[in-house]
């Protein structure tokens, strides 16, 4: 299984970015997906994740800034970074809850991106 994520780059504060994240490979079913961020330092924090079922949580500091969807027929989600500002500045990886087959077998895994580098200028 692969996570592909793409969107990032360079943007004033003020402005939106759409990052996605698409999942591939041997999958039968995805649970949870999700994105986080690194900043310089190597804090990783929790940013948002969606549900199967399309139900969103957040971290409090993105909420009502940041949208996650889903699309579940391309096993994608998105962030949409809304009002950046430099505090924004990371690396944003994604994850899922992977469901896969194993022989016979099902197995479960958590698998991450490689990240896609949102910088913002203020």
């Amino acid at each position: 299984v692969q996570l592909q994520a793409s969107g990032g780059g360079l943007v004033q504060a003020g402005r939106s970015l759409r990052l996605s994240c698409a999942a591939s490979g041997n999958i039968f079913k995805i649970n949870d997906m999700g994105w986080y961020r690194e900043d310089r330092e190597g804090e990783r924090e929790f940013i948002a994740r969606i549900t199967e079922d399309g139900r969103p949580i957040y971290n409090d500091l993105v909420k009502g800034r940041f949208s996650i969807s889903r699309d579940n027929g391309k096993n994608t989600i998105y962030l949409q970074l809304n009002i950046l500002g430099p505090e924004d500045t990371a690396v944003y990886y994604c994850n899922a809850d992977v469901v896969y087959f194993v022989g016979t077998y099902y197995s479960q895994k958590i698998y991450w991106g490689q990240g896609t580098l949102v910088t913002v200028s203020s």
